[in-house]
């Protein structure tokens, strides 16, 4: 896979600098939603890791507890999960992310908290959320999540293309702060199509593809059943399934969107060659979740070690040297 055999760069002096909306951050690396998030105590924790920037737990205006447990399962190559958006309420985050940043200016260092992810679960919730946002000092990325597969009785916002174009409209009607959407994955070009000539009405920061593929099976053959319980076991997959998805998606969204809409790459990250791999796609930033979930924060040191060192075979030396220049046959 690398074009020199000898590094022209050592990968100690690989500048991973990332850069979305007005911010820089030390490497391109985040959680994803829902994964190490949760409370102050993974929050911290993950503020610890080698990771360069964070995002919150998706909240919902109210606390909520999520589905009934088994709700997450490790299968061979990734996971399933149904975990119904348990979250400790919009309030919590705005809170712990405010008290952070002002504790992290204080030291004078650059705080990693410039990521709310929200996801009502209604568009008027969505917008009640967002107005409350908007009347709050916090002044940094807001993630919008328009692909939760796993709140039984709701419908994935991001397949209803009018739906969202809606939503959108209302938004920006009022809401002034940067901006992203959360999507689920898309599987067919026409609606790459569709999808991003919606966005490109509208200004947003950023694209973050993929959410898990929906509403998957994964079965015990020993006890012939299901191996979660909400949804008669359906529930959404993640880990090195939906790479290729993924990669598609951010290699989609990249050629089709405004160069002003930056690509957040999540799906299938778990090593640095996958996360080079998204960015070859367009990704400006990549999210992991599975890999996160089973090794912990202390992943992001590995990662990292495993981007230099390709980076460095491949004498790259910034990230932009190679970021969206994936060369087709």
């Amino acid at each position: 896979m690398t074009k020199e055999t000898t590094p022209h760069h050592s990968s100690e002096s690989i500048d991973l600098t990332a850069h979305l909306g007005r911010f820089t951050f030390s490497n391109c690396l985040m959680n994803a939603s829902g994964v190490y998030c949760f409370d102050a105590d993974e929050l911290n924790e993950l503020n610890q890791s080698k990771a360069g920037a964070i995002v919150t737990k998706s909240a919902t205006v109210e606390k909520r507890t999520g589905n009934p447990e088994p709700r997450y399962a490790t299968l061979p190559r990734g996971s399933i999960n149904s975990m119904g958006l348990p979250n400790l309420g919009i309030d919590y985050y705005i809170d712990f992310v405010l008290m952070t940043q002002l504790d992290d200016k204080a030291k004078e260092k650059d705080s990693k908290f410039r990521f709310i992810s929200v996801s009502g679960l209604s568009p008027s919730e969505n917008i009640e959320i967002l107005q409350k946002i908007q009347g709050t000092p916090y002044q940094d990325f807001v993630e919008l999540n328009l692909s939760c597969p796993n709140v039984i009785g709701e419908p994935q916002m991001g397949y209803n293309f009018s739906a969202t174009r809606r939503l959108l409209e209302q938004v920006f009607s009022f809401y002034t702060k940067p901006l992203g959407v959360k999507l689920p994955p898309y599987f067919d070009l026409a609606h790459f199509d569709k999808m991003a000539t919606i966005l490109n009405e509208f200004p947003l920061a950023y694209v973050n593809v993929i959410n898990s593929i929906g509403n998957g099976l994964a079965i015990d053959t020993e006890t012939e059943t299901a191996v979660i319980k909400p949804k008669n076991g359906f529930g959404g997959i993640g880990g090195d399934y939906v790479k290729h998805t993924a990669l598609a998606n951010v290699k989609g969204f990249y050629d089709r969107l405004d160069p002003t809409i930056k690509i957040i790459g999540t799906g299938g990250v778990e090593s640095g060659e996958d996360v080079f791999q998204h960015l070859l796609c367009g990704a400006s930033m990549v999210q992991i979740g599975t890999s996160l979930h089973e090794e912990g924060p202390e992943i992001f040191e590995r990662i990292e070690r495993e981007l230099r060192d390709i980076m460095a075979s491949k004498n790259y030396k910034t990230i932009d040297d190679f970021r969206g220049k994936l060369k087709t046959l």
